[in-house]
């Protein structure tokens, strides 16, 4: 998946690529660290930029600080205080290493003022993010790939779940996609399936023909042709954010289309019992939904009737934040 972010988004190629795939978190983890150690040590940078919560983020954040190198957390300050996420363990990591912490919103300040975190080392700069999904909205909705996947004209729904939580246990699974299919009798459901979900539901890869996606996970339950519920391969970036622009309601597990669905004004159903964007429930058109069938085609009733009207107007959301970043780095500006 990160060719197709390097090309929609216009990036150029790594100049070092540390090349480490899937694996448990220890795996990932210390493969990082073991890579990304010799690099950082022969190019000695003045401040190593890390971004997010996952497993490379404080790998190379940990690299960085024992070699005595400034750390920059792009993303800093969100907080789910959910231990049980692995995100979380990671960001909190993160922050603590951090000289320099990034926050897009003004509860991730007020997250890391109340950790004890020196006023002087916390930037509010606005959401990343939206500076990414602001570049490339415009081509999004050229591509209008509603269009080349035949739901044009009407309402339809968009779904991503990836999460250990929601995706590991086949009972669990199993009643989100006996929502989806119900759902799927409603209106079209759009499923892109993430690798680690397609593995879940003992789906063969492309070009073969796979046993019933369902079945596998919904123990005597199939995959009704005429429930409207379409699985498809992974997508480009660009692809699925045209989808999601036009969309009637996304439903998933993601940090990121909690952000993007707000700023778009697209109802948003996330299947999780806590997010660390809570401005997005509070001031966006996000919303918890328990991981059960009935409350989630509830949800998915009442948000159909509930579409904002259009994309709130939340603070530094506003498409500079990665000026706002440079300013401090290369110029050592503030932004309280």
């Amino acid at each position: 998946m990160s060719e197709a972010f390097f090309r929609d988004l216009g990036l150029p190629r790594p100049d070092h690529n540390l090349g480490v795939g899937s694996g448990t978190h220890a795996q990932q983890t210390a493969a990082i660290l073991e890579r990304f150690e010799p690099i950082v040590a022969d190019l000695r940078p003045d401040l190593v930029l890390v971004y997010g919560d996952v497993n490379s983020t404080v790998a190379a954040a940990l690299v960085a600080a024992k070699l005595g190198i400034r750390v920059g957390h792009v993303e800093a300050g969100l907080r789910s205080r959910d231990w049980t996420m692995p995100e979380e363990i990671n960001r909190v990591v993160t922050d603590r290493l951090s000289d320099l912490l990034f926050a897009p919103s003004r509860d991730a300040v007020d997250n890391l003022r109340a950790e004890g975190v020196p006023a002087e080392r916390i930037h509010f700069v606005g959401n990343i993010m939206i500076d990414a999904l602001m570049t490339a909205l415009p081509v999004a909705r050229a591509l209008d790939a509603p269009a080349r996947h035949g739901v044009t004209g009407s309402e339809y729904v968009i779904v991503t779940l990836h999460r250990p939580a929601n995706v590991d246990d086949p009972a669990t699974l199993g009643e989100l996609l006996a929502a989806l299919e119900a759902l799927g009798k409603e209106r079209p459901v759009l499923f892109p399936v993430h690798p680690r979900t397609r593995e879940r539901m003992g789906t063969s890869p492309p070009g073969t023909s796979p046993p019933d996606p369902l079945s596998s996970t919904r123990r005597g339950g199939t995959s009704r042709p005429g429930s409207g519920l379409r699985l498809l391969d992974p997508l480009p970036y660009l692809e699925m954010l045209s989808l999601v622009n036009g969309a009637s309601l996304v439903i998933t597990d993601s940090g990121g289309l909690q952000e993007e669905t707000t700023f778009l004004g697209i109802p948003c159903l996330t299947v999780r019992p806590n997010t660390e964007r809570p401005i997005t429930c509070t001031q966006g058109t996000n919303r918890l939904v328990a991981l059960q069938r009935d409350a989630i085609l509830a949800a998915a009733r009442d948000g159909r009737s509930r579409r904002p009207p259009a994309a709130p107007e939340i603070e530094r959301w506003d498409g500079r934040a990665a000026e706002r970043i440079a300013a401090v780095i290369c110029e050592g500006e503030r932004f309280d």
